[in-house]
């Protein structure tokens, strides 16, 4: 699993591979060597500028400048300010030139290290500093590019991009977190021996080796496979269509969409495997078979607005999205009891307010665990950098989804995923990584011209389970289940 540190329990692995025997100076001799190294894979020899601060970044740079140059590489540094602690012991070994910390100097090489502070900078970045920095042609930022919040991934003043990143034994939720990762630019990650971190980590990348997805057993059959429910509305038909679409594809055993007699006749057609029921509510939540339901998509304000409570109330497990979340603008606490909420950023901000903030700003992640633990339900706040997050704190950051998934109904699929998961026996952190991992894959493997449709197309699951399992699935099986569970072990 890819642990993500925030950089204060990155300051306490450092410690902790202190404490195990291991140097500060040998930590900055493999930080600056992998940092070389990293250059020296990616760039022909060119004449290169180290901005150095004055701590351990600044250290790393020291290092970095030493083995550039003992390489051939013409090589230059340029201080911020007089080195300090071991980052001294590192300046002490560099006998090349020495330059102004000027924007000419910058302006002047062909590739500038920016080695001036790392991800744990606690204020916001100097204007003067944050000048020389943008006169650069090219950057190779170390740790991340100064003046980005590592925990956060917001800058803190002016942050000139990096064409290429290099971080030490785990990522920050800021490599990932927008902007960061954009300002990051590529990102490579070296292990340069430092222990696991302590206390156990709380947030992690979103793959397959967090969560393992369903396998129908031998003795499975429809009930045993999960039945899940969905209230549909009397106009957006289409958005609980393809939430039922995705709960059946992903392996749900049997799957009802719960209309007004008006439109009935609407989602009757089309799908033969589709149920649709108009008995009311109350009535069908007498069912215990019917374990999940998805409420909102497509359901309308006022309906929401009836039918939450009541389900709510059942205790069902529930994944309440669109609709039923705006019925909930205001009043977090009406959502506790539920299982699962997919707000995007608008939804969001209407049911708990503006996210928290940080030092440097809005701080989402922290708002998004903030609302977990007020709801009691996991909470996945929908972007190109998704968050899930946990009652207990835990968390996921998902950095895989493609811009072209931005598509309307796209949302509806993912609650009716989650759902599918959910029926088939998933936790919900679990059901609900594992769901949002699915979708933006799907969406790769779509192309750019996706609509909400192909992600619950056939073609395009058969296509994703050849690509990850090599073994041939029945036509009409749920394919994309198969595909990834060999993959996710």
């Amino acid at each position: 699993m890819e642990e993500l540190l925030t950089p204060a329990e990155m300051a306490q692995a450092d410690a902790n591979a202190v404490a195990s025997g291991t140097t500060v100076e040998v930590l900055m001799e493999r930080a600056g060597w992998a940092v070389a190294q990293a250059i020296r894979t990616r760039f022909r020899p060119c004449p290169v500028l180290v901005l150095c601060g004055p701590g351990n970044n600044g250290g790393d740079g020291y290092v970095a400048a030493r083995l550039l140059a003992r390489a051939g590489w013409p090589v230059t540094v340029a201080a911020l300010a007089p080195p300090r602690g071991d980052a001294a012991i590192a300046a002490a070994r560099w006998h090349g030139p020495m330059a102004p910390f000027t924007a000419a100097e910058a302006a002047r090489a062909s590739l500038v290290i920016d080695a001036v502070f790392g991800a744990g900078l606690a204020r916001d970045l100097d204007p003067s500093v944050a000048t020389v920095l943008a006169a650069a042609r090219r950057i190779v930022a170390i740790d991340v590019p100064s003046g980005l919040d590592g925990a956060t991934g917001t800058p803190r003043g002016t942050v000139t991009p990096a064409e290429l990143t290099i971080t030490f034994h785990r990522r920050k939720p800021g490599h990932l977190l927008l902007p960061g990762r954009a300002l990051c630019g590529d990102l490579v990650l070296a292990e340069i021996g430092i222990p696991p971190a302590v206390p156990p980590v709380r947030t992690w990348r979103n793959t397959p080796a967090l969560w393992t997805l369903p396998s129908p057993g031998a003795t499975d059959h429809k009930y045993t496979r999960g039945h899940v429910t969905i209230l549909g509305g009397t106009s957006m038909t289409g958005a609980a269509r393809l939430a039922a679409g995705a709960a059946r594809r992903v392996g749900a055993g049997m799957l009802t969409i719960v209309a007004p007699e008006s439109a009935a006749a609407i989602y009757r057609t089309g799908d033969p495997g589709l149920l649709v029921d108009t008995a009311p509510l109350t009535t069908l939540l007498a069912d215990p078979r019917r374990k999940v339901w998805v409420c909102g998509p497509g359901l309308g304000l006022p309906a929401a607005q009836a039918a939450l409570p009541i389900l709510l109330r059942a205790g069902r497990q529930t994944v309440i999205d669109a609709d039923a979340l705006t019925a909930c603008a205001g009043t977090p606490q009406a959502l506790q009891g539920a299982t699962v909420l997919t707000p995007h950023p608008g939804e969001f901000a209407r049911v708990f307010g503006p996210p928290l903030f940080g030092p440097a700003g809005p701080d989402r992640l922290s708002a998004v665990r903030a609302a977990a633990a007020q709801t009691g339900a996991v909470v996945l706040l929908k972007g190109a950098d998704t968050i899930i997050a946990a009652p207990d704190g835990r968390a996921a950051i998902n950095d895989c989804a493609p811009p072209w998934l931005a598509t309307a109904g796209a949302g509806d699929v993912l609650a009716g995923i989650i759902a599918g998961l959910l029926a088939q026996g998933m936790p919900p952190w679990d059901a609900t990584c594992a769901a949002v991992w699915l979708h933006a894959m799907a969406a790769r493997h779509a192309g750019p011209r996706l609509i909400a449709e192909d992600l619950i197309a056939e073609d395009l699951l058969a296509a994703l389970g050849r690509q990850l399992h090599p073994v041939a699935a029945p036509a009409r099986s749920s394919l994309l289940c198969a595909a990834v569970t060999r993959n996710s072990r």
